[in-house]
């Protein structure tokens, strides 16, 4: 049983559907919990099961009467092991499955932020797990830095990306003509993209600014995804963009319908996160489609790029040095692209497939079934 709070669009989600996609072709049975959301549909198609609990409630009062139902949900269904992957449904969880012997393995998502003693408290739930996951090293000594005593029952198992869906090969090239039009890419210009969901601390405005300084007007920066912000998000961007003078080279567009097809429209892919990525999954599907990536040298960015073969590691906030690695990527021949594709491919299979991740977590889940038999 994986619990969730909901299964909306983002890297928790799709976690969640990789997990149960890979306990189904185990042999085993796949359930999930959570508040619903658009993805449950695509749940069941894989045959897996989808409960509704309001497993995402902050409120300490309506806890115990959660945690009530779930336990008795995991009785009735035989649950053998449970993967929580949050902390309020972790509060809910823990207590339900410890009552019924049934062993909980955690995965940290994203960066502990403990400024006072009442937030430590409340993330200390997901390092109570009989094991727990990182989705980077970065993470991993993060939880740490403030929880020296779980050491031996963290695992990093970085996130992984799906190299069949994404691979140039099976890119058609209607494909590639559908997502420029969506994304609005004029022709014969090259082409800097950003793919991230409309917050600023994504770096859009760092990346406008590089652009500033590359002063290359026969390149485009395409922003995808900031269409889907706020007004005022938009009209920040748009601000920016006329303060260094860049109306038409760069270009606010929807979230791509197609991103493996949108990649491929990309000469370089920027991930210039202000603040370290927990892990980015941005770089791995960038580079499992054979497109150089610059990225801050921080955070899980620092773990999937190798600097000068499969992408460039600027300086974290340093708008000259990412201007600079932007340039070089830009600057690549013909046949040295070409090499770096074929290198970043080659690294993303051996190193961060989806079919590694599962591998390894399953066999997490082994090791947490066994020692619950002791």
């Amino acid at each position: 049983m994986q619990i969730l709070p909901s299964l909306n669009q983002g890297g928790v989600e799709r976690g969640t559907l990789e997990m149960a996609e890979a306990i189904l072709a185990a042999g085993g049975r796949a359930l999930v919990v959570s508040t619903g959301g658009v993805m449950v549909t695509r749940l069941k198609r894989m045959g897996a099961d989808h409960i509704v609990l309001p497993v995402a409630s902050k409120n300490p009062l309506r806890w115990p009467f959660i945690r009530r139902r779930l336990r008795q949900l995991m009785i009735d269904e035989g649950v053998d092991l449970v993967h929580v992957r949050s902390r309020a449904p972790a509060w809910i969880t823990m207590a339900a499955a410890r009552s019924i012997k049934v062993p909980v393995v955690s995965t940290i998502h994203g960066r502990f932020k403990a400024g006072n003693f009442v937030k430590r408290y409340y993330n200390s739930i997901m390092v109570r797990s009989d094991h727990i996951i990182a989705i980077s090293r970065y993470i991993a000594r993060l939880v740490k830095d403030q929880f020296p005593k779980v050491s031996k029952r963290i695992t990093t198992i970085h996130r992984g990306v799906d190299i069949n869906m994404f691979d140039p090969a099976k890119v058609s090239a209607q494909r590639v003509i559908n997502a420029a039009d969506h994304l609005g890419i004029p022709d014969h210009k090259k082409v800097v993209m950003l793919p991230a969901r409309p917050s600023l601390w994504k770096g859009q405005l760092v990346t406008i600014e590089a652009m500033a300084k590359l002063n290359q007007k026969d390149t485009i920066l395409v922003l995808v995804g900031a269409l889907s912000g706020k007004a005022s998000f938009q009209d920040r961007l748009t601000a920016s963009i006329s303060k260094y003078g860049l109306e038409g080279c760069v270009k606010l567009a929807p979230e791509s319908q197609d991103m493996p097809a949108a990649l491929m429209l990309a000469d370089v892919v920027v991930m210039p996160s202000l603040t370290p990525e927990p892990f980015g999954r941005v770089a791995i599907e960038a580079q499992a489609m054979g497109r150089p990536v610059v990225a801050f040298n921080h955070g899980g960015a620092a773990e999937s790029i190798n600097p000068g073969d499969t992408g460039w590691l600027a300086e974290p906030g340093n708008v000259g040095s990412f201007a600079e690695a932007i340039a070089e990527a830009l600057a690549l021949k013909a046949r040295d692209r070409k090499q770096f594709a074929n290198r970043a491919r080659e690294h993303i299979i051996a190193n961060f497939s989806t079919d590694l991740m599962v591998s390894k977590t399953l066999r997490i889940y082994t090791k947490a079934l066994k020692s619950a038999l002791v």
